[in-house]
């Protein structure tokens, strides 16, 4: 293909891509009440159990339409990923080879799946824990008994929508690690190396990603990032050796 046909194939894709947002954004707008409802259990049970008013408000008369909106557009993009990812697919494949295909197939895959377990991890273990400490009475801090929370809803999304991509795109580090080792940036005995130090990166970073300053929430966002870390090492472990067996070189000493 000549290059103004290149361009002529991405366009199409481009086109073929913002028809699917369009279409999933229509459907996500349909189906937005039912994921706001959702996207509110925790905060409500948060407030039951600290024997609070499980209500949620919104200050502007356009408030909710607002969000029920955007969750319908979040949840377009999301519902058209596959087709998107499909039409990249479609673009870069002709100029792969058979064993490459194969492996962006599992890259794709496995970062949609690692996408998704941060973002399930972020909803069912680490909101309740952040919700819990920010609405109950603790140690840290007393609730005056003339102070009432009113928790507007569209700032409780914001909330929870910094917490759930937060997670979802941290869950994505071995895939991090796995272009690093592609190119030969990063070996796993180098990761091994300085895995102290990514303890203290992973904590800085959950201290700062974190929205409680208490060491409970902080522990449990640092323990999967861990987790990850390791996993990372593994992953670089087989990237590496099948690199070098490619190339001839010896396989790194471990």
């Amino acid at each position: 293909m000549t290059f103004f046909e290149h361009l002529s194939e991405l366009r199409k894709r481009i086109i073929y891509s913002l028809y699917a947002v369009g279409m999933g954004a229509f459907i996500g707008v349909y189906l937005s009440k039912y994921f706001v409802e959702w996207i509110n259990r925790p905060m409500l049970k948060a407030l039951a159990d600290a024997h609070l008013d499980p209500k949620l408000i919104y200050t502007h008369p356009a408030g909710y339409l607002n969000l029920v909106l955007t969750v319908g557009v979040y949840l377009g993009f999301v519902l058209a990923s596959p087709i998107v990812l499909y039409q990249i697919w479609l673009f870069v494949a002709p100029a792969l080879y058979k064993h490459e295909r194969g492996a962006v197939t599992g890259f794709m895959f496995s970062t949609i799946f690692l996408f998704l377990a941060g973002i399930a991890f972020g909803y069912f273990v680490l909101l309740p824990y952040i919700l819990h400490f920010l609405v109950t009475p603790g140690p840290l801090f007393m609730i005056h008994r003339d102070v009432t929370p009113m928790i507007s809803i569209n700032e409780y999304f914001d909330l929870i929508l910094m917490i759930l991509l937060g997670m979802g795109l941290m869950f994505e580090l071995p895939v991090l690690i796995f272009f690093l080792s592609l190119f030969g940036i990063v070996t796993p005995r180098f990761l091994w190396k300085n895995f102290r130090y990514a303890i203290l990166v992973i904590t800085v970073i959950a201290a700062i990603i974190t929205p409680t300053p208490d060491a409970t929430t902080m522990l449990v966002f640092m323990a999967p990032m861990i987790g990850l870390y390791l996993l990372g090492i593994a992953v670089s472990g087989v990237v590496t050796r099948r690199r070098e067996r490619r190339i001839g070189a010896p396989v790194e000493a471990r």
